[in-house]
């Protein structure tokens, strides 16, 4: 016998979410504690909470990254439409000035695809990162353009939680942790190379290198 449902019975139902009407809900994975043998830290004991105005929340659906300064084509870039371009993971260690470190799988963009869209224009050498509590730091352009540098969205497999810098965190390979700028806003290519970001401009060293005192 062919049983039809009511209509008004799966009026009820879609209201009280019982049928899902749309594709599936993805949820947030389980933190990731090992990758390919090797150990990572836990986000909750791993870290410090260092930043200049504490911890930032960032409403995703508000969010925007733009890409400004010496670009042919300047962008503007939703948070979605970050996350649908192609992504990498790499185990990378956090070294802060303050004597603790991390090792972590982050997950996320290269910032080299982000600015290659945009197209940096003759002359441009520097790249300056801003974000939302006012904070900044620079590199050399060749520094991401020449290497893998991940601006991250997920760590040990969950997304970065307002504390570690969701929406964005700037995976600073060979860098001390103040070069490792959260809560990015904006991307700007410049002909500055003398730029001294927040802690630069107070004595830390602009280059950031791990070989290198970070002070001086």
């Amino acid at each position: 016998m062919r049983y039809v449902i009511p209509f008004v019975v799966i009026w009820i139902l879609l209201v009280s979410g019982c049928l899902n009407s749309g594709g599936p809900i993805e949820l947030d994975g389980v933190e990731v504690r090992e990758y390919h043998g090797q150990k990572l830290d836990s986000l909750e004991h791993a870290f410090r909470e260092n930043s200049i105005k504490g911890p930032q929340y960032v409403e995703a659906d508000a969010y925007t990254l733009q890409v400004t300064g010496l670009v042919e084509n300047q962008k503007i870039y939703t948070y979605d439409s970050v996350l649908e371009k192609q992504s990498y993971e790499k185990v990378v260690k956090l070294y802060c000035v303050e004597g603790w470190e991390a090792t972590i799988l982050w997950e996320g963009v290269l910032v080299k695809d982000i600015v290659a869209e945009a197209v940096p224009k003759e002359g441009a050498n520097t790249i300056i990162l801003y974000a939302y509590d006012g904070y900044s730091t620079s590199f050399p352009l060749d520094y991401v353009m020449e290497n893998d540098i991940i601006m991250a969205y997920k760590m040990n497999g969950v997304t970065l939680p307002p504390e570690r810098g969701f929406p964005f965190q700037l995976i600073a390979e060979d860098k001390w942790g103040y070069k490792w700028i959260k809560w990015i806003t904006s991307i700007e290519i410049s002909d500055n190379n003398d730029y001294e970001g927040y802690w630069e401009s107070r004595g830390y060293s602009n280059t950031g290198d791990l070989d290198e005192s970070f002070f001086g």
